[in-house]
């Protein structure tokens, strides 16, 4: 899997472009200002370099270098730093009560794995602490317009939304929308997106 993503990402440009993901952008809001803030799986990272630049504290985490290292230079371009992290998900620790929010963009994962991450995600939350998902769902094995071709990789909102009982549920969605992010993801696509917020105790 990580030779996969080496290969992608050694491309000169940008395989999901430099822009930010329009949902992560509409709802930027949701985070505490000037938090600290994890993305999962950030790849070239055009969302971490979006973030900071916004005043966050970023942490981006993902099983390829080469990804890392563009994120890197994106991230000089934009005179921001980062902290980048080379792991695969399935070794990392999310730690405890660690984060004021926590991303996953495009963060594909089999269910097995997906169900670790996500039970991590919700330990590593702070009180009041927000998880952002967007992730294609399995009908978009009809689109073919971005996203894994296995439907283990892509879960339903009823699946997501299972993972975070307790939670103030900020939205959910599952829809149909239009993307265009460099050549990775273009057009008509299934998705699911979803943010929920860690209760205080």
């Amino acid at each position: 899997m990580k030779n996969k993503w080496d290969e992608r990402y050694s491309r000169s440009d940008y395989y999901y472009g430099t822009t930010p993901n329009s949902f992560l952008q509409e709802h930027i809001s949701a985070f505490k200002k000037g938090g600290r803030l994890l993305c999962l799986a950030e790849g070239e990272g055009r969302n971490a370099v979006f973030l900071a630049t916004q005043g966050f504290q970023v942490t981006a985490v993902d099983a390829s270098q080469i990804g890392l290292f563009k994120l890197e230079k994106l991230a000089t371009d934009a005179g921001v730093s980062i902290e980048s992290i080379c792991v695969d998900l399935n070794d990392f620790d999310i730690g405890t009560r660690s984060w004021d929010g926590i991303i996953s963009i495009w963060c594909h994962l089999p269910s097995e794995l997906r169900a670790k991450v996500l039970g991590r995600s919700r330990a590593g939350l702070r009180d009041k602490g927000i998880f952002m998902l967007e992730s294609y769902t399995p009908e978009q094995l009809k689109f073919k317009t971005g996203g894994p071709s296995d439907p283990d990789f892509l879960p339903t909102l009823a699946q997501i939304e299972a993972e975070f009982r307790g939670f103030e549920i900020e939205f959910k969605s599952e829809s149909h929308r239009n993307i265009s992010e460099g050549i990775g993801h273009q057009g008509m696509s299934a998705v699911v997106q979803f943010i929920a917020r860690r209760k205080s105790k």
